[in-house]
């Protein structure tokens, strides 16, 4: 089983999914893996996230699909026995910390201020999800917190676009971001797949500072 430092090692961009259509989900893999991407996270944000995970998978499965907005224990559950390779939340409960830790599966818990990220850690969790990254401060504040606790690595994610990318993977402490803006909405509805790997090719050439 990969860790999450595994994981997000792989990706300066990650692909934050959100599936109405499970239609959808074979050829947007196939678009974001043709694009070059090895990480993405899908949302259980619809009933079709789960069967859209399933499909995913199938379509591509090299492609390393994560399944984003898990809230609680049962969702956790859920996620892992449809075949999630990793969990993300928006936010870190105790009771949902606690769940990732007895999954033993790769998880990425939600944090937004110091004092949330210092409960992730000390429950053993080093590689955050700093959420809504744009609305709870930006590149600004992530900075600002690798001074007290230089042992935690983020991936921001929340109102980041294409170009405001580049900020956050200039930071030491930030090894990924999320961002929705590679296959939108509107993409997904005009099954305007070919748009997507172009965004998903872009956004592979994004790299952190060597």
């Amino acid at each position: 089983m990969r860790t999450v430092e595994e994981i997000t090692a792989q990706a300066s961009v990650i692909p934050v999914l959100v599936l109405d259509d499970v239609s959808h989900a074979a050829p947007l893999a196939a678009a974001l893996q043709a694009g070059g991407l090895r990480v993405v996270e899908l949302t259980l944000r619809t009933p079709a996230a789960l069967a859209s995970l399933v499909a995913m998978k199938e379509a591509a499965p090299d492609l390393i699909v994560g399944m984003g907005t898990v809230l609680d224990g049962a969702q956790a559950q859920a996620a892992v026995a449809a075949g999630a390779d990793f969990l993300v939340s928006p936010g870190a409960t105790p009771d949902l910390l606690a769940q990732f830790r007895a999954l033993n599966v790769a998880a990425l818990p939600g944090v937004a201020t110091v004092s949330e990220a210092m409960s992730a850690r000390a429950a053993g969790f080093r590689m955050l999800k700093f959420f809504p990254a744009e609305a709870a401060g930006g590149p600004a504040y992530v900075s600002a917190i690798a001074g007290p606790l230089p042992d935690l690595s983020f991936c921001p994610t929340g109102g980041i676009g294409r170009e405001r990318a580049v900020d956050y993977l200039q930071l030491p402490n930030v090894v990924c971001v999320g961002g929705s803006w590679i296959a939108p909405a509107g993409l997904l509805a005009a099954g305007d797949f070919t748009a997507i790997a172009e965004n998903a090719r872009y956004a592979q050439s994004l790299k952190r500072p060597t």
